[in-house]
């Protein structure tokens, strides 16, 4: 029996969920067949506590990151990630963020480029945060040409997707905004499923706060959408979040009893 993994979400954030609320969301994700989750640090403290959620909870993980809307507030170039356990699956979310009046394009692309140089250093994955910046995005991950990753929550035109599909071997993050939009849709296997939770609920629960459970509405979307068999958008996503995380399969973990 297969599987999901939320790739992205923030169920360790006390300012979304309170400690009951995070346990009682992993216990039905569970029970849906959501087996692993991914959460997502936005600053160095909120990534100390993706960081603790993950040690104290099987099969979830975290990562480290400053988000572009922090550029400015704080000093992250000379933090190191080599002490830290258990280790983070990834640098992120990071990236550009021109959305909301009074950004800072020249401080986002300086801290955009630490955090790619810290992913490089650490031999970690990235999972990108691209808003109305697609310009400027893709000239930086230029310059770092090795780095790995996953585009979040891609919102953008046709045209971005064609760019990240054949300029990059970037995944694309799909949530529940596919399911009320007419957003591009990635083919299956540059497709990570996520939630962001407490963010983007799909349909039909929109209007209601999310959580990692929902993550099979959203691949039952997508098997309708591609004319798949869930079982394989089930599988392909999996193998896909797996790859690119490098985390264990379940499966063959259990079928070797560990």
């Amino acid at each position: 029996m297969g599987y999901l993994i939320d790739s992205h979400c923030h169920l360790h954030d006390r300012q979304f969920f309170t400690e009951d609320q995070a346990e009682e969301m992993l216990k039905r994700a569970h029970e849906k067949g959501v087996k692993k989750i991914v959460c997502i640090g936005t600053d160095p403290q909120d990534s100390l506590a993706a960081q603790n959620f993950a040690a104290a909870h099987k099969d979830t993980y975290w990562t480290y990151g400053t988000h572009p809307e922090e550029a400015g507030k704080s000093q992250t170039a000379a933090f190191s990630l080599g002490g830290n356990s258990p280790r983070p699956v990834a640098v992120g979310e990071v990236g550009l963020d021109y959305h909301s009046d009074g950004y800072d394009r020249a401080a986002q692309i300086r801290l955009f480029e630490e955090m790619l140089q810290l992913a490089l250093d650490e031999d970690l994955p990235v999972v990108f945060h691209v808003r109305n910046a697609f310009d400027d995005f893709f000239p930086v991950v230029a310059n770092f040409p090795s780095v790995k990753g996953v585009v979040h929550s891609f919102t953008d035109s046709k045209k971005a997707l064609k760019t990240i599909l054949e300029n990059t071997d970037f995944y694309v993050g799909v949530n529940g905004l596919a399911t009320y939009s007419t957003l591009p849709t990635p083919p299956l296997e540059r497709i990570l499923l996520e939630t962001d939770a407490p963010f983007l609920t799909p349909a039909p629960f929109r209007g209601i706060i999310n959580e990692s459970g929902y993550i099979r509405e959203i691949a039952q979307w997508l098997s309708i959408k591609l004319g798949v068999e869930f079982e394989i958008i089930e599988r392909e996503t999996t193998r896909n979040a797996e790859r690119l995380y490098r985390l264990q399969n379940t499966e063959s973990a259990d079928a070797n009893g560990e």
